[in-house]
């Protein structure tokens, strides 16, 4: 796949763009299955939020001058068991989230990301570990996110700031 080619793919997993299950090889090595034109690319967490968004735009810029791909990263909910069964031990219940496909399909006529090839890779669990990993599976060159706004982000921390922190490679916060 040249530059300038979409590819809007909303993943399970770490479902490479040619639908290869990404199986990490190594520390920073980049799985066999992936399209390498991803390899050493800008890697976005994006959620639909405003701050999302601005973060994505900064990313397809970067993806543009750098003529690498953008893989687009999508955590999906996870919700502790305990809340409804009154389990003592933390089990987390994987819920549908239909969301990364109406991202996805909005992503796709997005005028924005013309001319920068570009994957959307759902992930579920903790967020900052998920884009880590995405970053760490594509050995990219940068991940961007958008800043957490709200009460949530004020008491157990944002994802920008926590993600800067434990990353691997550079983190750029867009605000």
């Amino acid at each position: 796949m040249g530059p300038g080619a979409e590819r809007p793919e909303a993943a399970s997993g770490a479902v490479g763009p040619l639908g290869g299950h990404a199986e990490p090889t190594g520390q920073d090595a980049p799985a066999p299955s992936l399209d390498p034109v991803f390899q050493h690319g800008v890697v976005v967490g994006f959620d639909g939020s405003l701050s999302s968004e601005r973060a994505l735009a900064y990313a397809v810029g970067m993806a543009r001058r750098s003529q690498c791909g953008l893989v687009i990263v999508h955590v999906a909910n996870r919700l502790p068991a305990t809340v409804w069964a009154g389990c003592e031990p933390p089990v987390f219940v994987d819920l549908p989230d239909h969301r990364t496909e109406v991202l996805g399909l909005e992503l796709a006529c997005a005028d924005f990301l013309t001319g920068v090839p570009w994957i959307l890779v759902e992930r579920g669990g903790d967020i900052c570990h998920e884009i880590e990993e995405v970053g760490r599976e594509y050995a990219a060159d940068a991940i961007v996110v958008g800043t957490t706004h709200g009460l949530l982000g004020k008491i157990f921390g944002s994802v920008s700031g926590r993600l800067a922190r434990r990353a691997n490679r550079p983190v750029i916060v867009i605000p």
